[in-house]
């Protein structure tokens, strides 16, 4: 006696029943069962659900791992976990499936793990199984780390949920389901995550533990906890929008690093990332074709420097004259805008350019700016991506409210940073260098190669801030104090000249602006074969302050 599957159409689905009839084979029976529950996982949550996520803006899950990933790569896994329904005779009717969807794709020809809840079945709150598909201590996770490749998480659910209470009859204790594996992967492969829906709870911090995030303006909010939450707690009516929406999030407060117009945005950006990502720490990153002149020299940049040492220019402009051209990818381009944090390309090699802004506080570094490079000079360290400064940074952020945003703390961390980096760095100096902060442009485990234009200046500080503290009694006591200030600076103004430093060989070269792409090229093809020799995970040691 044999199981068989028989099937009859019920409108968009099928109902099964399972019938006793001699001589069939047994395998045959199992292909039926196997084709049906497939088809019930592909139905998602069913029809009028996929219409409401469709109408909310969103695309399904599946939608987006077909528009992020290379055509047809795609193998799911877990395709069959869920909640079957059966009659009073144990006969299956239909299969709920499990609220995430994961497996292996590639990614411009490169194996990825990818995963993402289904926000058409309960909201994609988590399956309540004692193994995961994906989330804290899932099994995407864990084929990222074990095969090392990147991660790409895809988010839209708030994690759990109190009827799970109910289901279990208890209550769990925080970490039983943890960040572990999250945590242990940063160090690893790249990951990336897109919070495509509202995200809450575990998926929200999921999306934080990532090398690179990014979000939907208008149809995408995150927050630790959500406005029935915060009404609860502290009596405050707040909407979704207001609470974690990208102006909040991204903007201000860079919990979230990018912001999308759409989703097919959002997962164009999370595949611009990953191709300047090597697939794990102990691989190069890829190297892409390029037909833009190395020894190219753009005479623009002999004038883009104003001549009033205190008037602002365009960095954007500076770096695009530089990089090969249209390879610019930033990162927090909306938030603390001091600092610029971008990736590129010079003679097809992927760099990590920090570059001071000198349109927003002069450049000055201030809290959020420092955070921000720490975040993005780690970032490069550890993925063997070689760092370049243009520096034009007049110091740390000064001022009551400097001081009472931890912009000294915040800045000396950035310092602590730049002087934990082991991969090639290459500080240029632009315009200013002064002070600690400067200290946060160079790598002294390297070679501190410090190249300058003949705009640079660098110091403690200012000559004209440094000769009022450092020769206040003088000053005051002569019959034209501002006259004398003045006079003082004349005289110690030639010290600061760069050739002078240069004279002492205390700044390594100063080059003609125009040199400065075949210059960084030649670098960056040097560090290569270095590079190479130095794979694996980056160590980190100490209390950062």
């Amino acid at each position: 006696m044999r199981n068989r599957v028989t099937s009859e159409p019920t409108g968009e689905k099928k109902k099964f029943s399972y019938a006793v009839e001699q001589g069939w084979p047994e395998i045959e029976g199992g292909i039926e069962e196997l084709k049906f529950r497939r088809q019930q996982a592909q139905a998602m949550g069913g029809g009028e659900a996929i219409e409401r996520q469709h109408k909310a803006g969103r695309l399904t899950v599946r939608e987006r791992i077909t528009l992020l990933t290379d055509a047809n790569s795609f193998r799911e896994i877990g395709t069959l976990a869920g909640s079957g329904k059966y009659d009073e005779n144990n006969r299956l009717i239909s299969v709920t499936p499990a609220p995430y969807i994961a497996g292996m794709a590639h990614v411009d020809g490169r194996p990825v793990a990818v995963g993402g809840e289904d926000f058409t079945v309960r909201g994609g709150t988590t399956f309540g199984s004692l193994r995961r598909k994906g989330g804290q201590g899932g099994f995407v996770e864990d084929l990222a780390y074990h095969y090392r490749i990147p991660l790409l998480n895809l988010i839209d659910g708030a994690g759990g949920s109190v009827t799970s209470i109910q289901r279990r009859g208890h209550s769990v204790f925080p970490g039983v389901h943890g960040f572990e594996r999250s945590v242990s992967l940063l160090g690893t492969v790249p990951v990336a995550s897109a919070v495509l829906g509202t995200a809450a709870g575990g998926p929200a911090g999921r999306a934080i533990l990532s090398h690179f995030s990014v979000m939907v303006r208008e149809t995408s909010q995150i927050f630790a906890a959500g406005p029935p939450v915060v009404k609860r707690s502290l009596g405050r009516i707040v909407d979704k929008e207001m609470l974690g929406g990208a102006r909040v999030a991204v903007d201000q407060a860079g919990t979230i690093h990018n912001a999308a117009e759409s989703e097919e945005d959002a997962l164009r950006q999370m595949r611009r990332f990953l191709s300047f990502m090597p697939s794990n720490v102990w691989e190069m990153p890829p190297v892409a074709p390029t037909d833009d002149p190395v020894n190219r020299c753009d005479e623009e940049l002999a004038s883009i420097i104003p001549a009033k040492r205190t008037q602002a220019y365009n960095m954007y402009r500076l770096i695009e004259m530089v990089i090969d051209k249209g390879s610019e990818f930033e990162i927090q381009p909306t938030h603390a805008k001091a600092v610029i944090t971008l990736f590129a390309r010079l003679d097809g090699r992927p760099v990590g350019i920090v570059a001071n802004n000198p349109m927003v506080y002069s450049g000055a570094l201030d809290d959020k700016a420092a955070r921000k490079q720490i975040h993005f000079m780690e970032l490069c360290d550890t993925f063997h991506i070689p760092l370049i400064f243009l520096v034009d940074l007049p110091g740390f952020m000064v001022g009551e409210k400097a001081e009472q945003s931890g912009t000294l703390r915040e800045g000396m961390r950035a310092v602590y940073s730049a002087g934990n980096l082991k991969v090639p760095t290459l500080t240029l100096v632009i315009r200013k260098c002064y002070g600690m902060a400067g200290m946060a442009t160079c790598n002294k485990n390297d070679i501190d190669l410090k190249l300058a234009w003949p705009s640079a200046e660098w110091g403690s500080l200012p000559v004209e801030g440094g000769v009022a503290a450092a020769f206040r009694r003088d000053i005051m006591s002569a019959p034209d104090p501002a006259a004398r200030e003045k006079e003082i600076e004349a005289e110690l103004k030639p010290y600061a000249s760069p050739f002078r430093s240069a004279e002492a060989f205390a700044v390594e070269e100063i080059i003609d602006p125009r040199e400065t792409r075949p210059v960084l090229c030649d670098f960056i093809n040097l560090a290569d074969a270095r590079l190479r020799t130095e794979l694996g995970p980056r160590a980190r040691y100490g209390v950062q302050p």
